[in-house]
């Protein structure tokens, strides 16, 4: 039984070494949790009903939904349109494509990977975000060949 005790001291006194290390314990003021700012100019109703934001601040980090092109074009035409929407976005609500953290892209067929990357390549500065691109089963809602999501940084 001592045996467990001890090894139950260490294990908690480490535990409180880790803590005190993050600031995390009695004494230390936690700052209020950011509050979500949802961008009301952008919510999309069905019906009058709220669907979904097209984009929120939360801290210092915004979300923008994603964003398609509807119209007849070909993938590099629909890709630049995306970008150029998502880039009006982040400038409008304080932010830049150099700021980007999380692009989620989805594509209406995945045979127009290599368009797309030809469009999206360096449009985001020298530190790209990270990337997921996956291609929907049944194809991009409105008709669209790419929908393009983000995350991106305030400060």
């Amino acid at each position: 039984m001592k045996m467990k005790t001890n090894r139950r001291s260490v294990f908690k006194k480490a535990g409180l070494a880790i803590a005190a290390a993050f600031g995390v314990g009695r004494g230390v003021s936690k700052a209020a949790p950011a509050k979500k700012e949802v961008l009301k100019e952008s919510i999309v109703k069905h019906n009058d009903v709220p669907l979904f934001s097209g984009g929120v601040k939360h801290g210092n980090t915004l979300y923008i939904a994603g964003k398609g092109a509807h119209f007849e074009g070909d993938i590099k035409a629909h890709t630049d349109h995306v970008l150029k929407e998502l880039e009006k976005e982040l400038v409008k609500h304080g932010s830049s494509m150099e700021k980007v953290l999380k692009v989620n892209v989805y594509l209406h067929d995945l045979e127009d990977y290599h368009g797309m990357n030809e469009v999206y390549r360096g449009r985001f500065g020298d530190s790209p975000p990270v990337r997921t691109t996956v291609a929907v089963y049944g194809g991009v809602p409105g008709d669209s060949l790419v929908e393009i999501d983000c995350i991106a940084a305030l400060d």
